[in-house]
């Protein structure tokens, strides 16, 4: 969201703040509110659904090759990263939805503001760098050494499979880091309009 259209959203807010009552502004702003903070919530209810699909997938594709060894190491490791980004998500979810404590709307808006800079700016905001192309890496071996049907060194030892991970990688790389970039920008314009929000109320 760039800057004009903050400020046409505003001009549209503005015109419509001189024709309220204090307690129809109240329900407006918090309406306002409640529309971009589920525009976060849609994107962690996305990230539940696929943490949860991963994890069934990795446990069934463990328990069909409980002989090879690396591969369930691999699978492992994976499962554990995703359980705890599954968890985090949930963490952030229930943060952001629930107002348990029915504090007034410029209380709860600012903790969740302050949640999600934190999310999206804090000190592990970068991380994601890091861990793509190592999530990207242990998730296409897992579905390449399971679909392969055989052991996870024999795959190594085939030069076309080689191939056709180190193509796969690259590819799955380069989505992810576009579908990354354009998510992250989305939330942070989002960010940018609560902090707005937050100032005006």
């Amino acid at each position: 969201m760039e800057n004009n259209e903050l400020q046409n959203i505003w001009k549209n807010i503005d015109t419509e703040i001189k024709s309220k009552s204090v307690e129809e502004l109240n329900l407006l702003l918090t309406a306002k509110t409640k529309k971009t903070i589920n525009k976060f919530l849609f994107i962690i209810g996305i990230d539940v659904i696929v943490s949860v699909g991963l994890i069934i997938f990795l446990i069934i594709t463990m328990l069909n090759r409980k002989e090879d060894t690396i591969y369930q190491v691999n699978n492992s490791l994976l499962c554990l990263i995703t359980i705890i980004s599954l968890v985090s998500s949930i963490y952030s979810w229930n943060k952001l939805h629930n107002n348990e404590f029915n504090l007034p709307v410029k209380d709860w808006l600012g903790q969740g503001i302050k949640l999600l800079t934190k999310w999206l700016l804090g000190k592990y905001s970068k991380l994601y760098i890091i861990l793509i192309p190592i999530l990207m890496a242990m998730i296409m071996l897992s579905i390449h050494v399971y679909y392969e049907h055989k052991p996870f060194t024999e795959v190594f030892n085939n030069q076309e499979s080689i191939y056709g991970l180190a193509v796969g990688f690259i590819i799955g790389l380069s989505v992810s880091w576009y579908a990354v970039s354009k998510i992250r920008r989305y939330q942070l314009e989002n960010l940018e309009f609560l902090k707005e929000l937050y100032n005006r109320l």
